[in-house]
């Protein structure tokens, strides 16, 4: 398991060793193709002097690899769109003028990194939640804080373009618990919401759940991303919080490594309404909703500026479902159950 960042007190050759176990993926973004590279006079003038122009040269963009250790996996997801062609305009003199070579869009590469928490993602963890669920945007701020804090048992998707600066977040992952966070308001809030939304058939089996006084601690499950991520992407993150989960129980210093160990999750997954049946955001939390031990709507009042009501599904899942979901999850992903 990964050696966590606020633990590197290593020499600077250990670090540099460290630094090829970094999970990179690699992902593609596509630079708009309506955008014209320079097929103006200048253009016409390096041509008629006999110079070629490389402006359609790929430039590849990868930021320098966290200092974390953890393994190394890859993957390239491009999207590929249609450039309208041009005609070359006329030579100027007698010289035969070289014609740029007709290429597809421009490609650059960006390197996706796996890290661990750090109060330098804050903004972007608080951006990506109040997106997520209509339940955490109103605590967006106190649950970056908490997610920060439990740093044992969390995952950033991460483009880090220096040492100093705070990157891009394209993703997140974290299991916050129930009991060692009661008296936050964040998480009271969000047990409050949950109760007053769960009907009546399955409101005691969810008071147990969230009471603290079962076999092995329940934790709010948080995930969230940009939707566009390549599905590649979208395995290894839950993956990445199913080995967190794992070496913190090992591992972990400074903290009940019992209160890492998780029997049961309530996850509040982003969702809508249309023609009377429900769709998740994440097609993720539809696959982990089949393992649940039961699910339930929250709806929460509009505001002045919105269209329609808030809605999400409330899952509550065990440790075994979870684990079975993953399985799903892969399956789907990777194409076992075709296979």
């Amino acid at each position: 398991m990964a050696e966590k960042k606020g633990e590197d007190t290593s020499s600077e050759s250990e670090v540099s060793d460290e630094e090829d176990d970094d999970l990179v993926l690699e992902g593609v973004i596509t630079r708009n193709p309506d955008v014209s590279d320079s097929d103006d006079t200048s253009s016409s003038s390096s041509s008629s002097s006999g110079e070629d122009d490389d402006d359609d040269d790929d430039d590849d963009v990868k930021p320098p690899p966290s200092k974390k250790a953890k393994q190394q996996q890859k993957t390239t997801a491009a999207t590929q769109s249609k450039r309208n062609k041009k005609e070359e305009p006329p030579a100027q003199n007698k010289k035969k003028q070289k014609k740029k070579p007709k290429e597809g869009p421009e490609v650059i590469q960006v390197d996706f990194t796996f890290c661990d928490m750090h109060e330098k993602y804050f903004h972007g963890l608080k951006t990506l939640l109040t997106g997520t669920s209509p339940v955490y945007a109103a605590q967006s701020s106190g649950l970056a804080d908490m997610m920060i804090k439990n740093v044992s048992v969390g995952t950033v998707i991460s483009t880090e373009a220096d040492s100093d600066g705070e990157g891009t977040i394209y993703g997140y992952a974290s299991v916050l618990n129930l009991t060692t966070y009661q008296e936050d308001p964040a998480i009271q809030a969000i047990k409050k919401i949950c109760l007053d939304k769960c009907p009546a058939a399955h409101k005691a089996e969810l008071q147990v759940v969230f009471s603290g006084k079962t076999k092995r601690p329940a934790g709010i499950y948080l995930q969230g991303r940009m939707v566009n991520l390549p599905l590649e992407i979208v395995e290894v993150l839950h993956q990445q919080l199913v080995l967190d989960m794992d070496w913190a129980v090992k591992n972990a210093e400074g903290v009940d490594r019992k209160s890492l160990d998780f029997g049961a999750f309530v996850r509040i997954a982003p969702a809508y309404k249309s023609g009377g049946a429900t769709y998740f955001k994440y097609f993720d939390d539809e696959i982990f909703a089949q393992h649940a031990e039961f699910t339930f709507e929250i709806e929460l009042p509009k505001t002045y500026d919105m269209d329609e009501a808030p809605f999400c599904v409330a899952l509550v899942i065990t440790k075994t479902g979870h684990r079975a979901g993953m399985e799903s999850l892969s399956e789907m992903i990777n194409g076992g159950a075709a296979s």
